[in-house]
């Protein structure tokens, strides 16, 4: 993404704020980004990565995998900078057409919908709890096995179980701890991923070459 001059000069001030850190170089910087959008440093301690998640997911974005997201203030987030690198497809799974489910939210039908058509995605749960318990489910069931699901939904009922279910799923994961998030945070998250992923995949990177027309 681009950068400017009072950007850096606040990344610079959060690293001096946080000082020595026992977090890889990568999930560093995803964690710092986060605390940019969010000016919140208890991130530094509530953002949680499974042991393959940073690799599996810029590996994923580079081959240009689906993502799915679960409302439009995500998808309007992540856009631009995918279309600036790796354009990868965006769905939203609040405008997903379904038929009607007494039992389940839109945003959760519409998730449960996307995900068993793009099964082996990227998952990005901002704000629904509902559409977060629903794709958890699913990989319960062994129904799907997502290449990572980025899960930071905010709530004081239910948002916090269905993080912690995710942390026991045997799939990549990025995740906040308790009841902290925010559809800020999923957008923060995987703009940093893909900024990393570019890093590693990109114009230079193993066998993707993109023109300038198409970066």
């Amino acid at each position: 993404m681009e950068w400017h001059l009072t950007d850096a000069q606040s990344l610079t001030l959060i690293d001096g704020e946080i000082g020595e850190t026992s977090l890889s170089p990568a999930q560093y910087e995803i964690v710092r980004r986060v605390i940019y959008q969010t000016a919140d440093f208890e991130y530094l301690n509530l953002i949680r990565f499974s042991e393959s998640a940073l690799s599996s997911g810029a590996a994923a974005i580079a081959a240009r995998s689906t993502i799915v997201v679960d409302v439009p203030m995500v998808q309007v987030g992540i856009v631009p900078n995918l279309q600036s690198t790796f354009a990868n497809a965006v769905y939203c799974s609040t405008q997903t057409i379904t038929r009607p489910q007494k039992t389940k939210t839109q945003t959760a039908w519409g998730m449960q919908t996307l995900a068993r058509r793009y099964a082996e995605g990227i998952f990005v749960i901002g704000q629904s709890q509902t559409a977060l318990t629903g794709l958890v489910e699913l990989i319960e069931d062994e129904e799907i096995k997502p290449a990572l699901v980025i899960g930071t939904p905010a709530g004081f009922i239910g948002a916090d179980v269905a993080k912690e279910r995710l942390l026991d799923a045997q799939i990549p994961f990025i995740t906040v701890d308790g009841r902290k998030g925010s559809a800020v945070v999923a957008v923060a998250i995987v703009d940093a991923l893909v900024d990393l992923a570019w890093q590693v995949y990109g114009e230079v990177g193993t066998g993707l070459n993109y023109s300038s027309s198409q970066k």
